[in-house]
């Protein structure tokens, strides 16, 4: 590219604005829904279960969801027998953010009130089914987008127990997330398919509806304070079949209510469990 200096052209140095779409793209993931899905376990556990423990898992959380593309380019990239620019940055970028996950659990054990790392194990297959899939470039499909956002929800559960909370109150939070992740991924992705014209499977999103329900009624039943959370998920799996009868509106208008109607979750639980505490 080049300008006009003085009277005299001059060619711009293209490596800065070169790399920095690069970084972008090696280290920011591209599933927009999925930064509201990762904030929301640790959002709810911090409002239920405040300690700086818990803060502590919040943020790795994230730093988690961040380190997961650099990692997934990377080992797809090894996977192809290929080392490419963006390979040797996203290489570095996943190892800079494991170092930072590292010290935010180390400091974690250091600080949480009681065991917290039971619902990692109980997660970690869902997680690990997510990473296969997303190995294989299949990470866009059901399967994998469930069974990762029913894991990181764990973080929840792992937050309250950090703060000495008890079993019950630790399932019933991840519950009633898992049941908001249920019920909306499938919603979104059949708007998403009518969007671009593609066939849509209502029958899935039903089902994804009915377990959602299950969900919202086994957080009620592994602790009654989250009553007023089950409720919020039962009205959104209405809100969300109404909203479907409409005319599909702009991607970005979806992913805008989605963050609502989960911050609507969160908050609804919250309170449940805040208004009978003591």
């Amino acid at each position: 590219m080049s300008a006009v200096v003085n009277g005299r052209a001059t060619t711009r140095p293209r490596v800065a604005a070169d790399a920095r779409p690069r970084v972008r793209s090696v280290a920011l993931p591209s599933e927009h829904g999925g930064w509201g899905l990762t904030l929301e376990p640790g959002l709810l556990g911090l409002l239920v279960a405040p300690s700086a423990a818990g803060a502590c898992l919040a943020v790795a959380a994230m730093v988690a969801f961040l380190a997961r593309t650099p990692l997934k380019l990377a080992v797809v990239d090894r996977r192809r027998g290929r080392t490419l620019p963006r390979t040797v940055l996203a290489r570095r970028v996943a190892a800079g953010e494991l170092v930072v996950l590292i010290a935010l659990v180390g400091a974690a054990l250091a600080l949480a009130e009681s065991t917290f790392w039971v619902p990692a194990v109980i997660a970690a297959p869902l997680v690990l089914v997510e990473g296969w899939f997303d190995v294989r470039s299949r990470g866009r499909r059901l399967v994998p987008e469930l069974a990762g956002a029913v894991g990181i929800c764990s973080v929840a559960s792992m937050i309250v127990l950090a703060d000495g909370r008890g079993a019950g109150l630790a399932a019933a939070v991840w519950l009633v997330l898992a049941a908001r992740a249920v019920t909306s991924i499938p919603h979104v992705r059949e708007q998403i398919a009518r969007l671009h014209g593609r066939p849509a499977a209502p029958a899935i999103t039903a089902v994804a509806d009915l377990a959602a329900v299950a969900l919202a009624v086994a957080a009620v039943a592994a602790d009654q304070r989250l009553l007023a959370g089950a409720v919020a998920v039962g009205t959104l799996v209405v809100a969300q079949r109404v909203t479907a009868l409409r005319p599909v509106p702009r991607a970005v208008v979806l992913g805008v209510r989605q963050t609502l109607f989960g911050l609507a979750v969160v908050i609804a639980a919250a309170i449940g469990v805040l208004a009978t505490a003591g």
